[in-house]
């Protein structure tokens, strides 16, 4: 008998909470050149959430894709964030509901007594705001896997 090997697990839909800074830059390694329409972003004052949904690039699954010589993959998922008390914007022009946004990172500038600004940054200069009472995010998958539509890894120019 061996030891297991990651490789040997199940594959299963990504959930996965950030209440800490760390938390939240696992998520945006994960989330690192997602892309979503502007009409894919919701804030939802009365519950004081704002919701993302995501086509993330499956960055877990490179060395598997890669080793097997198939496709890359894309997954689409729900990014939460709770607790928000306002929101802001900034290079993204909400009336143009179909423009695509590439999700660049995600970052917490904390405040006084756990509060604090959580700020998504675009490419093309765009950016997210959300003041927060605490840092409080959830990101789970949502569909299965589908190969990326251009094939490609993402690339930073």
């Amino acid at each position: 008998m061996s030891d297991a090997r990651f490789e040997d697990g199940d594959e299963a839909p990504l959930a996965l909470l950030a209440g800490d800074t760390d938390d939240l830059q696992v998520m945006s390694a994960l989330l690192q050149d997602s892309v979503l329409a502007v009409s894919d972003m919701r804030y939802l004052a009365k519950r004081r959430e704002f919701a993302l949904l995501l086509n993330r690039f499956r960055w877990e699954d490179r060395a598997a894709a890669e080793r097997a010589g198939r496709a890359y993959e894309r997954v689409r998922c729900v990014l939460m964030f709770h607790d928000v008390t306002a929101v802001r914007s900034q290079g993204i022009h909400q009336l143009e509901e179909g423009t695509v946004l590439s999700l660049l990172a995600l970052a917490f500038e904390p405040g006084e007594d756990g509060t604090g600004r959580v700020v998504l940054t675009l490419a093309g200069d765009g950016a997210v705001a959300l003041e927060v009472e605490a840092l409080n995010a959830t990101l789970r998958d949502v569909t299965r896997p589908y190969l990326a539509p251009s094939r490609k890894m993402p690339e930073h120019r």
